[in-house]
């Protein structure tokens, strides 16, 4: 049974090896000045206007979170559409059970004011 599991092994071993050999590789080659101007952070060739340690408000990720969350649910609906008419009833009161409680809680962030920033 366990020698199903030979050649993941040996492509494992094989795929750390070669990260282990391409680390080594930079250490050995690469160059080892350092000077101020490359310890600056950069952006995009432009002086930085702000600090790059600069603190962001929770609404900004909590709109970020809401985004990614509707944005994968949403995902499935494309598949369900696919397939809508092969479906029939079952599929319509299936996707219902999961489209209401996405709703109810896309009005209830809506009404907290959640989606404002």
């Amino acid at each position: 049974m366990l020698g199903e599991f030979v050649g993941i092994l040996l492509i494992l071993a094989l795929a750390l090896l070669i990260a282990a050999g391409f680390l080594a590789l930079h250490r050995v080659l690469s160059p080892k000045r350092e000077f101020a101007e490359k310890q600056e952070p950069f952006e995009c060739g432009e002086a930085q206007i702000a600090s790059p340690h600069q603190r962001f408000s929770v609404k900004f990720y909590l709109v970020a979170m809401l985004f990614v969350l509707f944005d994968v649910e949403a995902m499935f609906f494309y598949p369900w559409g696919a397939i809508f008419r092969d479906l029939g009833g079952y599929g319509l009161a299936v996707m219902a059970v999961f489209t209401v409680p996405l709703v109810l809680g896309l009005i209830y962030e809506w009404k907290k004011g959640a989606l404002e920033w």
